[in-house]
Formats: C-alpha cells, sequence, structure tokens
C-alpha cells in the first residue's frame, strides 16, 4: 500500500514536471511580436544610432541589459576600422548562453542605423526591427538551455555605409567578426546560421537571396509551412550584400531572412507606424521552430 501510494506520488509529480516543462518545448509559440516591438520602440526612442554616436553607446548598454537578464554572458568586439571619413570605431555585441564552450549556430542582427544630414533616420525597420526580434528570441532560446547553448548571438555595428556600399565601406561588424573567426580557428565549429534584417515591415514579404544555402532555406521554408506562413517566406530576385556575405565567404553558410520590398528604406519614413507585431511574430516563430526542430538534426 506504501509503495503504491509512493508510485502515485511519483506519477503525479513525473506528470506536473512534464507539463511544466512542455511549453519550452514548443519554444516557437513562446515567442510574443508584440514584446519585440517593444524592444524595437525603446531603440527608436533613443534617435539615431550610427556607429561612434552617444545614442549607440546607450542602444548597445539596453540589448546588453536585456541579454543579462535572461541569462546570456555578453563580451564586447570593439574594433577601429577606415571609412571614407576616416578611421571609425565600432563595437560588436557577441552573446553566448550559460557556459557554452563551443556554439554551433550564429544569429545575427545589425543595430546601427545609416548616417544621413538632410534627414533624422531612426531606423525603425531598419536596424530596429531585427534587433528587436533578436531580443526576444535570445528570451526564447532561455526556455530552453540545451538549445541556447548551441547558438551564438552576434550585434554587429557598422552595417550601413558611411558612404556607399562597396567593398571598403559598409558591413565593418561582420567582416570584422569573420576576419576574427578566421584568426582564432573557430570558423569551422559553426555549421551555420541566420542573419535578420528589416524584419517588421506590416506588409512582410521575406526575401531570401536566390544563393541562399540550399539546407538552411529549405528548413526556413518548412517551417514556414509547419506554421503556415509560407506565403510571407520567397526569394528576391537578385544576390544581396549584408551582413551574411562576410561569413559566407569563410565558408560559414549564413542565411539572410530580409524584406526587401519596403518602400521607405533609408527614408524619414522608416518610422514605427510601418511596422507590425504580427510581421515579427512570424519571423520569430519561424526561426524559433526551425532552431528547435530542424537546425540540429
Amino acid at each position: 500500500m506504501l509503495f503504491s501510494f509512493r508510485a502515485t506520488i511519483l506519477a503525479l509529480l513525473f506528470i506536473s514536471v512534464s507539463c511544466a516543462e512542455a511549453p519550452s518545448k514548443r519554444i516557437w509559440t513562446q515567442f510574443s511580436g508584440d514584446k519585440a516591438l517593444s524592444h524595437v520602440q525603446a531603440l527608436v526612442d533613443l534617435g539615431p544610432r550610427p556607429p561612434g554616436s552617444d545614442a549607440i553607446v546607450r542602444a548597445r548598454a539596453y540589448i546588453e541589459e536585456q541579454l543579462e537578464s535572461c541569462g546570456w554572458s555578453v563580451t564586447e568586439q570593439g574594433f577601429s576600422d577606415q571609412t571614407p571619413r576616416g578611421e571609425g570605431k565600432f563595437v560588436n555585441v557577441i552573446a553566448r548562453f550559460g557556459s557554452a564552450p563551443k556554439p554551433e549556430f550564429l544569429l545575427c542582427s545589425h543595430y546601427d542605423t545609416k548616417i544621413f544630414e538632410a534627414f533624422r533616420f531612426v531606423g525603425a525597420n531598419d536596424g530596429g526591427s531585427s534587433t528587436g526580434l533578436l531580443l526576444e528570441l535570445a528570451r526564447v532560446l532561455a526556455l530552453e538551455p540545451q538549445l541556447a547553448q548551441k547558438i551564438e548571438l552576434v550585434f554587429f555595428d557598422g552595417e550601413e555605409a558611411v558612404e556607399n556600399f562597396s567593398e571598403s565601406d559598409g558591413i565593418y561588424g561582420s567582416r570584422h567578426f569573420a576576419q576574427e573567426l578566421v584568426k582564432n580557428g573557430s570558423a569551422k565549429s559553426f555549421r551555420g546560421g541566420l542573419l535578420f534584417d528589416m524584419v517588421g515591415d506590416k506588409s512582410l514579404d521575406i526575401t531570401l537571396p536566390p544563393n541562399s544555402t540550399a539546407k538552411i532555406t529549405a528548413g526556413i521554408f518548412a517551417s514556414a509551412d509547419a506554421l503556415k506562413v509560407r506565403n510571407n517566406f520567397t526569394y528576391f530576385d537578385q544576390d544581396i550584400t549584408d551582413d551574411h556575405s562576410p561569413l559566407n565567404a569563410i565558408g560559414i553558410p549564413v542565411v539572410d531572412l530580409i524584406d526587401f520590398h519596403y518602400p521607405p528604406w533609408h527614408t524619414a519614413e522608416d518610422t514605427m507606424d510601418k511596422l507590425s507585431p504580427q510581421s515579427l511574430q512570424i519571423v520569430g516563430s519561424v526561426a524559433a521552430y526551425y532552431l528547435s526542430q530542424l537546425a540540429f538534426k
């Protein structure tokens, strides 16, 4: 009788623990577009955030505070590089979960905004939306520590060209990050990655570059199918130079999730009213589904 009672209690405890863990196993259901949008609002409230500005320092502090509150360990990768306007100073923000020795997968965004002297550019979608999404994704991934430990988050500085995109102007942060991976020999540790850029447009149309690596692209499309949002994902009609480019160049297949059909791009109209929590919800949920169900198979 005593054995039966103990067995019953243990069974109930097992059921209770299993039920408590169940939501984290389906982490894509935990992603909140509203929470991601609130992060975007906090960044936009800081105003224009070009490299080296007081605003980007405050943006970086906000990003690091949010990551650390979810259990991520943060390091800053500061560096200088020559720009068309002289030496520029940049800081990438890198985060790992717990004491993970060798993450296998990269999740990236840029957090700077382009310099415009003719108008005030707050980059709600271009720089803001992807950063807000990645911060919310960091919270969601923390619900599944074993998965989070396989992932490295990178917030790139200096994605925007100081003047015009060229081989030496633009994607400063990702170029430096890639160079450091080659130098320290850790590039081979990564099986792939996702880059988020301009993912909050109300009229969401994620346009993957046509040369995106087949395996990850298939996984993203399969994830979108599973969540019944496949109509929001397609290919762009030409290659795109973005922060995934230097990583691809060193052998890390990183797919750029970007909505390049965005009329307010690089205009004063790239403001919060152009964004939708539903769009952030779609992209974030698809990414979380892919990471938890397909990325490490």
